[in-house]
């Protein structure tokens, strides 16, 4: 069982900046994918952005410019820096992996959510 845990969330004024960490640990033989969501009271979660194996990353129109995706060597824990944040980016974040096990299982993962609180 692939279980994710996150780091770096809290409270930040606007034009600060916060980094996310999500750890990976389990039987994890490969990751195509990771990515962070977002979820904001009242509305539903949202991807923010996302990095594959290869490296190639996407970013959601809200935080093109003032977030970057990245992973580590080892390719199972994703970071994101969040730049330039603005009250609107309040919201508890999720990591997302998406991979094989060792048993060529597929798995898809959720970290438990980090809160990023962004004041004016």
């Amino acid at each position: 069982q692939v279980q994710l845990v996150e780091s770096g969330g809290g409270l930040v004024q606007a034009g600060g900046s916060l980094r996310l960490s999500c750890a990976a640990s389990g039987s994890i033989k490969g990751i195509a994918v990771m990515a962070w969501y977002r979820q904001a009271p009242g509305k539903q979660r949202e991807l923010v952005a996302s990095i594959t194996n290869g490296g190639s990353t996407n970013y959601a129109d809200p935080v093109k410019g003032r977030f970057t995706i990245s992973k580590d060597n080892a390719k199972t824990t994703v970071y994101l820096l969040m730049d330039s944040l603005k009250p609107e980016d309040t919201a508890i974040y999720y990591c997302y992996h998406h991979g094989y096990s060792y048993n060529n299982r597929e798995f898809v993962a959720w970290g438990q959510g980090t809160q990023v609180t962004v004041s004016s």
